[in-house]
């Protein structure tokens, strides 16, 4: 079950991605190369195809990926950051809408699923700030590019909207969900360690 579960998380995943891409190219205003730019430029679009590659490897391992509780941490702010700041912004239809709730809904709750059910690496809280490592490369990544092109991915690290100092504190008060998610990933992984004993 459990790899059976992986390979259809990896399959959902790729499906999502692929098609996003297919769906951005079709209806871009833009040239090609940038497009495809963008569309590298999400944090959803990495964080999914992370996942999607993690668990394609899963599928052909007995033992747990040792990022599994890092990549559930990743999507699972994926989802919290769309369905409380960015789903209210625009309305999706058609392929797009399905594709859009793959990316942002199912596979987000479904790999916490996967997570509670078979994580099994030892986790501690010193491993938190390795973990931070991906958010923060991405978000000087967006913040530098950003500033160069005009193009910023999300709407709360947009420089040109609220300025710097508001997008550093936009973008703390991220880093902070993610340590606290981190936290709260591990503390319920030891709780249900302790539960089982």
């Amino acid at each position: 079950m459990k790899q059976k579960l992986a390979l259809f998380l990896a399959i959902l995943g790729w499906i999502a991605v692929i098609l996003q891409f297919y769906l951005m190219m079709e209806s871009r205003t833009i040239s090609r190369l940038e497009s495809v730019i963008r569309f590298f430029s999400y944090f959803t679009i990495l964080t999914n195809m992370i996942l999607a590659i993690s668990f394609s490897i899963q599928t052909f391992k007995k033992e747990t990926i040792r990022i599994l509780t890092p990549i559930t941490v990743y999507i699972t702010i994926v989802g919290l950051v769309y369905q409380i700041l960015l789903r209210h912004t625009w309305s999706p239809t058609g392929l797009q809408m399905i594709v859009d709730e793959l990316l942002h809904s199912v596979i987000p709750g479904l790999a916490i699923l996967y997570w509670y059910l078979y994580e099994d690496n030892k986790l501690n809280y010193h491993q938190i700030p390795k973990w931070l490592i991906f958010p923060l490369v991405y978000l000087f990544y967006i913040l530098i590019r950003g500033y160069y092109s005009g193009f910023y991915p999300y709407p709360f690290v947009d420089v040109s909207k609220f300025g710097l100092n508001q997008v550093l504190v936009n973008s703390g008060l991220l880093i902070v969900l993610f340590i606290l998610f981190c936290a709260l990933f591990i503390w319920i992984k030891k709780l249900k360690s302790k539960a089982r004993k």
